[in-house]
């Protein structure tokens, strides 16, 4: 497969999970304002949405600290300021579509062109209130649709593992963001901590990473930090976890390997990565510092972009 053609469906898959990685963020500072403030009134869980997509600079040069939900619903879905917007992501999951429709299935297409032709109807207006969580359902209905059509009518060749390996990336990144929201919520003060407050924030985080039932399948309790951060971040079997996205990136760079019968950097990053997870327990994670260890592991999944994309000629 052509070096371009490889990037442009692992670009393609990135953006089409981006966009639904986005929802989830913003369904989870949805979900949270829904509660009282804090005691002393400090908590802001629209800017600490802002906080785990690292998108508040961004943010401030448009907005100023005018942070609530309309302008960071705008900024996040609609803004074409912003790289990853909502809009800016199904234009360019478009773009790389069209590019080099002949690798993809017709499903595919329709999919990603349905998706961005709804999307040129949606207004801010309709994300404005209480209709910002039918938005959000809606995004993710599309990003479903997309990978529904993609698991179901791709040839299991080179172009799939690419695609593949797209997906996995953005979502263990997004995983580990999602945690985070719960960081920058709590920065302002720890008096909710433990209390029913808490108790509805740690469930958001399943909400929006769908899943819930799957956590209480498993653990059969009550939500608790301890539990979801295992089952978000080591649990081999739930989809979203972080152990299970480096589990699907080995294996898909496994899959190019034996189709190029060559190995790069990246399949000893991706490896070394997966044992750590492997051998690690949640206490060990919780004794050096769960927000340290999150955003370790977004700048490690940051790194293995970079050495896939030098292993297989990106332009980007």
């Amino acid at each position: 497969m052509l070096s371009r053609t490889a990037e442009n469906l692992f670009w393609l898959a990135r953006y089409m999970e981006r966009a639904v990685n986005t929802a989830r963020l913003l369904e989870m500072g949805y979900r949270i304002s829904l509660l009282p403030s804090s005691a002393n009134g400090s908590r802001n869980e629209w800017g600490s949405v802002l906080d785990a997509s690292r998108t508040r600079a961004g943010f401030e040069a448009i907005h100023g600290n005018d942070v609530r939900q309309a302008t960071v619903a705008d900024y996040l879905l609609f803004d074409r300021n912003n790289p990853s917007s909502v809009t800016n992501c199904l234009d360019r999951a478009r773009g790389n579509a069209r590019a080099m429709r002949i690798a993809l299935t017709a499903e595919m297409w329709g999919a990603i062109n349905d998706s961005w032709l709804a999307w040129q109807r949606m207004l801010p207006s309709h994300a404005s209130g209480g209709g910002l969580r039918d938005v959000l359902e809606w995004i993710r209905r599309q990003g479903s649709q997309f990978r529904g059509a993609t698991d179901g009518t791709l040839m299991r060749t080179d172009g799939y593992e690419f695609i593949g390996i797209g997906t996995a990336l953005e979502r263990a990144d997004n995983t580990a963001r999602l945690l985070d929201v719960k960081y920058y919520v709590l920065l302002p003060g720890s008096s909710s901590v433990g209390g029913g407050i808490d108790h509805y924030q740690w469930a958001s985080v399943l909400h929006a990473a769908s899943s819930l039932r799957a956590y209480h399948w498993t653990y059969r309790t009550d939500v608790s930090p301890r539990n979801i951060a295992d089952f978000l971040i080591l649990n081999p079997f739930t989809p979203r976890s972080i152990h299970y996205c480096y589990r699907t990136l080995g294996d898909r760079l496994n899959g190019l390997a034996r189709f190029y019968g060559q190995r790069h950097a990246c399949h000893a990053e991706a490896n070394e990565s997966m044992t750590m997870l492997s051998d690690l327990t949640i206490d060990e994670i919780f004794a050096t510092g769960l927000h340290e260890f999150l955003g370790d592991f977004i700048a490690r999944t940051a790194r293995l972009h970079g050495s896939i994309a030098s292993a297989y000629h990106f332009a980007g």
